[in-house]
């Protein structure tokens, strides 16, 4: 029997080693996987590149995986807002390395990585300091910088509910990155706030099926917290 549902968080987050390039899900604090961040953070890996549209808000989630030192690099298109004050703080002190992609480059070469393309031309930061170094082509009177897929180790996203073979529906806004991050990693951790049982989730609302989906945790209750 086909199950993906793990009992806790730190079984969700087993083998995640020194190194690795993790994905973390969520638009600003919005479908932000806060409970399998927390379980990282106890988990010990270290020397982590991280690939988020930001860079940690306050203290808590991806901040406080910053301000434990664990993250070498981190891949991101809003790096600063009011709340970055730890980011900001890594990153004056050279103590922290920062990749920055617009946006729109972000979410496409992530979604290249799953959907195995090489490379891909976008028009979107030719002529500024972040296309210095990369190869430009003029197509069709237009101009393009070349820009690489970006492959994870691991992808930590939060969906609404999920079946035990992995199929994700997600909660309105907070599905943002987590789609295309599922199918950007080799092994993709989802928590949940429910499980359901085959047949009940609506095919048509199915958003990440299931062969993208490596582990679901059920977060909110007692067992899921477990360490």
């Amino acid at each position: 029997m086909i199950s993906k549902i793990v009992e806790n968080l730190a079984e969700a987050l087993a083998g995640v080693h020194d190194g690795a390039t993790v994905m973390i899900g969520g638009f600003g604090t919005a479908g932000q996987p806060v409970e399998l961040i927390d379980a990282l953070l106890a988990q010990g890996a270290k020397e982590l590149t991280i690939v988020n549209n930001n860079a940690g808000n306050g203290t808590t989630g991806l901040a406080a995986l910053l301000q434990a030192r664990r993250v070498r690099k981190i891949i991101c298109s809003f790096p600063r807002q009011a709340d970055s004050q730890v980011f900001d703080a890594l990153y004056r002190a050279g103590d922290i390395e920062l990749e920055l992609v617009p946006q729109g480059n972000l979410a496409e070469r992530i979604r290249a990585a799953g959907a195995g393309i090489g490379a891909f031309f976008t028009p979107t930061g030719f002529g500024t300091a972040l296309a210095e170094g990369k190869e430009t082509r003029h197509i069709n009177g237009r101009d393009y910088v070349l820009e690489y897929p970006i492959h994870a180790d691991f992808a930590l996203i939060k969906a609404e509910r999920a079946d035990r073979w992995g199929n994700l529906v997600y909660r309105k806004t907070a599905r943002n990155f987590g789609p295309i991050m599922a199918a950007a990693a080799r092994t993709t951790v989802a928590s949940v706030r429910q499980v359901v049982a085959l047949g009940e989730l609506d095919p048509e609302a199915i958003v990440t099926p299931g062969i993208f989906v490596q582990r679901v945790v059920r977060v909110g209750s007692p067992a899921a917290m477990a360490a």
